[in-house]
């Protein structure tokens, strides 16, 4: 959270009464942000609903959480699955309906240059990352309605900056998007919308090994007159960029699920949050500069391809 006034101090500290009757259904709870906010609202007495991609991180984090915190198996790329989930909910909830959405389940896993990708690597990352969410937001929606609840949606510093290729910023991009457009649809309904834009953080997608052997195995596929372009340089240089944004990365995984838990329980919830210095001094900052300023910034110290240094 930022430096704030003493009138927006005491406007965003005001928080709701009566948490333990609400319902939040979280995404993405193996492991990273999903895991740890489930834990923090379950603390907070919240009923959560935990969807999980294995039977392994359910089990792990039902024995660190109360009886209240139920569990899901959900494969947010399957509608079957999706649809499975929403049901589940259903039953849970009841009358009640329900008062959070946590879309927060999401692959990183395409950071490399375009034109080594094919549409299938797009299409793998866009479907976790926006097919995903939608579906699942879509046939939770009449839950959500009838609490007039809130959708907090998981985008990155990347959906404002767009710092490398491959699906991820796209699927961001797209995140922020929806995101928009359900505020704006759902405004009357009472439903608040809130996106969350992490810098980079310390969870299983900042683990660098198997991006460098994504983008081996990219390089390994790339047509010889691509690689007579780009260069062998090119592709060493372009996986230190990587090892030096992973190795950066904030172990403060708290000051993201401080804030999704803000937009979840606050009477005034943000619109968007942007947790993490990288984002805040550099990246957002660096979105709303002239592009001539932006392209600059970041051009100057990517890779050079071999047939520009000829």
């Amino acid at each position: 959270m930022s430096h704030v006034t003493p009138v927006r101090w005491y406007r965003q500290s005001q928080i709701l009464e009566n948490l333990s009757d609400k319902y939040v259904f979280i995404t993405g709870c193996d492991t990273g942000f999903g895991n740890l906010l489930a834990k923090q609202l379950d603390k907070r007495g919240m009923k959560v609903l935990a969807s999980c991609l294995t039977n392994e991180g359910a089990e792990n984090l039902k024995k660190e959480t109360s009886s209240r915190l139920q569990t899901v198996i959900l494969d947010i790329t399957q509608s079957q699955s999706v649809s499975s989930a929403a049901k589940l909910a259903t039953n849970i909830v009841g009358d009640e309906g329900l008062w959070g959405l946590v879309n927060n389940a999401g692959s990183g896993l395409s950071l490399a240059p375009n034109s080594w990708q094919t549409k299938e690597d797009f299409a793998k990352v866009l479907d976790v990352n926006l097919l995903g969410p939608f579906d699942l937001t879509v046939n939770l929606l009449p839950l959500l309605i009838k609490a007039r609840g809130r959708i907090v949606n998981v985008s990155s510093c990347a959906a404002r900056l767009s710092i490398t290729g491959g699906g991820y910023g796209p699927s961001k991009f797209g995140v922020e998007a929806l995101s928009d457009s359900l505020r704006r649809e759902l405004h009357d309904f009472g439903v608040k919308v809130s996106i969350i834009e992490p810098g980079a953080f310390q969870t299983k997608m900042c683990t660098k090994e198997p991006h460098l052997k994504n983008l081996e195995r990219l390089w390994s596929n790339v047509s010889s007159q691509m690689k007579d372009y780009f260069g062998e340089q090119y592709y060493q240089k372009y996986a230190q960029g990587l090892v030096h944004i992973f190795s950066s990365a904030s172990p403060k995984l708290h000051q993201v699920t401080d804030c999704m838990e803000h937009a979840l329980t606050a009477v005034h919830p943000w619109t968007r949050y942007a947790p993490g210095l990288d984002a805040k001094l550099y990246y957002i900052p660096l979105s709303y500069v002239p592009t001539v300023l932006s392209d600059y910034e970041l051009c100057r110290s990517s890779p050079k391809p071999a047939h520009c240094l000829m």
